[in-house]
């Protein structure tokens, strides 16, 4: 059974920015529906508050999201990525947040730990950050409009094999391709997001906001558009054999078995 406590996301607010913190850490911050839930109120919240400039993401120094929480993951109801759902109250938030977002990644981030990092506006990553996109090896499909964006950063061949393969890419190849603006020591990796995001917090946010709405105008629909295609596929490959052998897999502690699927 999954338990997840209020203090799994952390919220504070001071010197107009909203600090977001993944804080299960003991469970690598895998993301449960109630933390969906939790963020996607936070964002809305943040949206419609005036005193709110910037929004800051971050994790553990030494890990940033494992992504779905397995418990979740087996429950479709959950964490279906169709419908109105907490994960996609949380992912059109975020696309739809009008004001800038910073995500500070140190360690692993995996699956929505990696696509989430496509609707934010600057990205620091500490040195040991690690990158993974393993949908296809969960029988699953990009989420998030990551199959989208994802080539569109990196270039269609780069992110096949980020998303064919599923496996993890580091810091420095991230910097290569654009996912990440800095790549600093994990111990400055926090530090440096809040300190980029009270510069932006001093400017005039009227010029923020509309500067962000211009960069993002020529595919805001296009992404809401493949978020929901992703959204259907990905929710009826939840129930088919593949995904239920990557899960059954995972549990037995053993290789999956695709041949027959």
């Amino acid at each position: 059974m999954t338990v997840t406590t209020p203090s799994d996301i952390l919220v504070h607010t001071e010197d107009g920015v909203c600090t977001l913190t993944f804080n299960r850490a003991a469970k690598k911050n895998s993301i449960t529906s109630a933390m969906y839930g939790a963020m996607a109120d936070a964002l809305a919240a943040a949206r419609d508050d005036a005193a709110v400039r910037v929004l800051v993401f971050q994790g553990d120094l030494a890990i940033f999201s494992a992504g779905n929480d397995l418990g979740d993951f087996l429950n479709a109801s959950t964490n279906s990525v169709a419908g109105d759902t907490p994960v996609m109250r949380f992912m059109h938030n975020l696309a739809d947040f009008p004001k800038p977002v910073i995500a500070a990644v140190c360690g692993p981030a995996v699956g929505i730990g990696t696509t989430m990092l496509l609707h934010c506006d600057l990205v620091y990553a500490g040195d040991n950050a690690a990158f993974s996109l393993p949908f296809v090896n969960l029988g699953l499909c990009p989420e998030f409009s990551s199959s989208l964006l994802l080539p569109q950063l990196m270039g269609y061949h780069r992110a096949a094999e980020a998303l064919l393969l599923g496996e993890p890419f580091l810091a420095e190849a991230a910097l290569e391709v654009g996912l990440v603006n800095r790549v600093v020591p994990p111990s400055e990796c926090n530090a440096l997001a809040q300190r980029q995001a009270r510069k932006l917090a001093a400017k005039p946010l009227t010029a923020l906001v509309e500067s962000k709405r211009l960069m993002k105008a020529g595919q805001a629909a296009l992404v809401r558009t493949r978020m929901a295609e992703e959204g259907q596929s990905f929710g009826r490959m939840l129930h088919e054999p593949a995904a239920r052998e990557a899960v059954s897999a995972f549990m037995e502690k053993r290789h999956p078995d695709f041949s027959r699927v």
